[in-house]
């Protein structure tokens, strides 16, 4: 018999709660049902004693209260059976409900709990109370799964089963549940409810859903076709590939497509699945097959036959496109070409070496940074090109790479090939799985020179910084002291005690000065006064003090060019250039030997290089002063253009002789190079631009003026700005004895206090040092001249007049430091006069 539990528990469900079914209760009915019997039995034995002693009347009063209480015994009996009916009956349900899989629940028509197994409250737990509250929780963080659950629970209702399975997402918690509500009936809003966590299977068929629809896609997808026929030929399987090597669509040909239709030349007298005329269990053939539109392909079949007992046969084959893999082997030796092109035209040095670090290959650039042929690099081992200074960083790092680690960085390699160093930097991989590493090689060889080109041009900037800065404080000392000198000796004519004295003072100050104006040609801040020049009477004029200068004991022969073009420099520093190279030359040869000067036209059609830079291409004037003096040092050649580097003893020489010879050639535009063999002697050699047609023929309008002997004095009002005490005092004087009005100030904020003080405003001329503290001398300037824009200017500075460039214009001039008495008066007289 089918015992409805649901409708057990609703028909109890007043006498229960709503808790989790447990073990059976202990029931009160047999006691009660014991004291009944009992009292019946000793009422019906009272009954039986006494009839015998009663009447008639009484007989049948006691009889009918021995049925009755027989009825009520038989009634207590009959409500016994039926409790313990009931009882076996609930202690059934709950074994049934407990031992259920999934979590139960009934729930009234307002939604409130009747009643729930254990797996429901463990269901519930972590979450709520249980309940259907908790129940719907389960899915408040799924709006999808929450919407699907409301409708469930609708539809039970209104009276109708079903189930969903539905995602959960329960703060961490994670887990597919199939919910299925089922009406009660006879129990209007009543609904049973049963969820089971049906998680693993859920992922169980999806990894397998997954799994099928990934060897669906390779099967398709696999650069192979398939497919397999039965025993009428008709294609029963087919992969994707096959089907587009045929360019049918896959549908098609399953429900319309027969083997021997795709073949260009179906064997004959053969069976419908069959691909060559020997019927065999395995067949291998190279076939043409033709698809649509006239399409064909040359395919390697491999098919396997297999006959099933009833007679069905079906077949299993691999196509492969052979069409497709001899375009790919095409492609492949198109690549392998490439790449070898790649390789062998690459732009840098490639080798493929082994674990034994033995060369293996080889491109044409390695070659060519070597000088040396392939097939004589090849078979070589790497360590024998690599220089001692670099071969144990080499061979570690080499080393490290067969352990496994690759070289992060590239390292700063020489390598060497017959006592020549060449510069390199050199990258290294090591291939996967493979004993064998290449390595890059880019020739720095260059890079390095320039490199250090660069680092001597600054350091030669450095320097030339400081020589101006050196230059321009002591111009300001020689100027006080040269002017002052210039003072004493208008009081001391020749004959007085004092002139001798002064004259030594102001001829060491000339040489002085002649030191600073080396420091400013060596760092090129000199200001040149270039003119065209024939570069011959210049090397005639200086041959006499040349030869002076070396002394007898040494022969100085110049040798002149023929058709010599002019050049464009300034006299008196190509004077000093050739001077200072005797003296140099005389010093190398130290008590005899010979000094030649040479000069030619040179002209160039391509850049040259130099000793340390480039000569670009041009025409140039060479002129070439060589000695047979003991030479210079390879390693001292890229020093000897230094400042302040010098071979000399302490005392015998400043290091400023080269230096200064270097600054004024290529301030000038030319270049300079130097070759030299130790014991045997040095070649200086300059290069000295052309002059153009229009610098020659703008030479020859220039109008000589003849030096008269002028009139300095004046009477015109001077304002005098220099912060140097000195200089402003000497010049101060050296004006006023010549008759001007002199005002003088300190520094540029006390040159316009004097202004406004002033009642008479009227100036000719302004003379103010450039470089002064706070407010400058151009600054100075154009305040003033807001006022009066016509006003002269005279500039004085230790610094070259390259300098002031940019503040140079109308109705200014410039006046070097240091200036003697008769220069300072001749430079006003000559601007006041304009």
């Amino acid at each position: 018999m089918k015992i409805d539990h649901t409708d057990f528990i609703l028909k109890h469900h007043k006498t229960m709660q709503p808790t989790p079914a447990t073990a059976p209760q202990v029931k009160p009915y047999g006691g009660v049902f014991s004291i009944i019997v009992v009292s019946v039995l000793i009422t019906a034995l009272m009954l039986v004693m006494t009839l015998t002693h009663l009447d008639e009347m009484t007989r049948l009063a006691t009889g009918a209260a021995f049925i009755l209480a027989a009825a009520l015994g038989f009634a207590a009996f009959r409500s016994f059976r039926i409790h313990k009916r009931q009882s076996r009956e609930m202690e059934l349900m709950n074994a049934v409900l407990e031992g259920s899989r999934a979590a139960r629940m009934i729930t009234q028509s307002a939604d409130n709990i009747v009643y729930y197994n254990r797996k429901f409250e463990l269901l519930c737990r972590g979450v709520g109370a249980p309940g259907y509250a908790t129940l719907v929780r389960l899915f408040q963080n799924n709006d999808e799964a929450l919407a699907h659950f409301n409708a469930l629970a609708d539809k039970a209702h209104r009276g109708l089963t079903d189930s969903i399975e539905l995602f959960s997402k329960y703060e961490d918690q994670e887990r597919w549940l199939m919910v299925t509500a089922q009406p009660v009936v006879g129990y209007v809003g009543y609904i049973h409810w049963r969820i089971d966590d049906v998680t693993q299977k859920y992922t169980l068929d999806r990894a397998i859903r997954q799994e099928r629809e990934k060897l669906i896609d390779f099967t398709d997808n696999a650069p192979v076709g398939f497919f397999s026929v039965n025993e009428q030929g008709r294609f029963i399987f087919a992969n994707a590939t096959f089907a587009r090597w045929l360019g049918e669509d896959i549908r098609a040909l399953l429900e319309h497509g027969f083997l021997h239709t795709y073949l260009e030349e179906p064997p004959k007298n053969t069976r419908p699945y069959d691909l060559t005329e020997e019927s065999k269990p395995r067949q291998v053939a190279e076939i043409r097959m033709k698809g649509t539109a006239g399409k064909t392909f040359l395919a390697s079949i491999n098919q396997v036959v297999v006959e099933e007992p009833d007679g069905r046969v079906r077949t299993r084959a691999v196509v492969h496109d052979l069409t497709s893999e001899r375009e790919m082997r095409r492609a492949l030796k198109a690549s392998e070409d490439r790449f070898q092109r790649f390789f062998e035209e690459a732009p840098l040095g490639i080798i493929l070496i082994n674990n034994e670090g033995v060369i293996g290959d080889c491109n044409n650039t390695f070659s060519s940074i070597l000088k040396t042929p392939v097939d004589k690099i090849e078979g070589q081992t790497l360590d024998q090109y690599i220089h001692e200074d670099f071969r144990g960083v080499v061979l570690g790092a080499l080393e490290r790479m067969e352990n496994g680690k690759q070289m992060e960085a590239p390292l700063e390699v020489a390598l060497v090939v017959d006592g020549r160093k060449i510069e390199t930097q050199m990258h290294a991989r090591r291939f996967k799985e493979s004993e064998s590493t290449v390595l890059h090689f880019i020739d720095v060889t260059e890079q390095k020179s320039l490199e250090v080109q660069f680092v001597q041009s600054q350091k030669m900037q450095a320097i030339g910084q400081l020589a101006g800065g050196v230059a321009h404080d002591f111009n300001n000392l020689l100027t006080a002291m040269i002017g002052f000198c210039d003072l004493l000796l208008l009081r001391h004519k020749p004959g007085d005690p004092s002139f001798g004295d002064l004259m030594q003072i102001k001829q060491n100050s000339n040489r002085a000065a002649n030191l600073v104006r080396q420091l400013l040609a060596f760092s090129r801040q000199q200001t040149l006064r270039p003119k065209v020049q024939d570069i011959t009477d210049i090397l005639i004029e200086v041959s006499h003090l040349m030869r002076r200068l070396i002394g007898a004991n040494m022969e100085l022969d110049l040798v002149h060019g023929a058709d010599l073009g002019l050049v464009k420099v300034d006299e008196g520093q190509m004077e000093q250039v050739l001077i200072n190279l005797a003296v140099n030359a005389r010093d190398a040869m130290d008590g005899g030997g010979a000094l030649t000067i040479e000069t030619e036209n040179f002209t160039n059609r391509k850049p040259r290089e130099l000793i340390s830079e480039e000569l670009p291409a041009g025409h140039w004037i060479m002129i070439k002063v060589s000695d047979t003096g003991c030479g210079i040092p390879k390693d001292n050649m890229t020093r000897i253009f230094e400042p302040f580097f010098t071979t000399k003893g302490v005392g015998e020489g400043t290091g400023l002789g080269l230096a200064t010879v270097y600054g004024i050639i290529r301030q000038t535009g030319g270049y300079l190079d130097v070759k030299s063999v130790v014991d045997e002697g040095t070649s200086f050699i300059l290069y000295l631009p052309k002059a153009t047609e229009a610098e020659e023929e703008e030479a020859g309008n220039e109008v000589v003026i003849e030096d008269e002997t002028k009139d300095l004095t004046g009477t015109e009002r001077i304002l005098l700005v220099e912060d140097e005490d000195a200089v402003r005092t000497f010049s101060q004087r050296a004006l006023s004895n010549k008759g001007y009005e002199v005002l003088t100030a300190d520094s540029g904020e006390a040159a316009l206090t004097l202004m406004e003080e002033l009642e008479n405003k009227y100036l000719d001329l302004i003379i103010t040092d450039v470089v002064m503290p706070n407010m400058d001398g151009p600054t100075l300037v154009q305040r003033i001249r807001q006022d009066s824009p016509k006003l002269k200017i005279i500039f004085i500075s230790g610094y070259t007049e390259d300098k002031l460039k940019d503040y140079m214009g109308e109705n200014i001039w410039f006046l070097p430091k240091p200036f003697t008495l008769k220069q300072l008066a001749a430079k006003v007289k000559d601007v006041l006069d304009e």
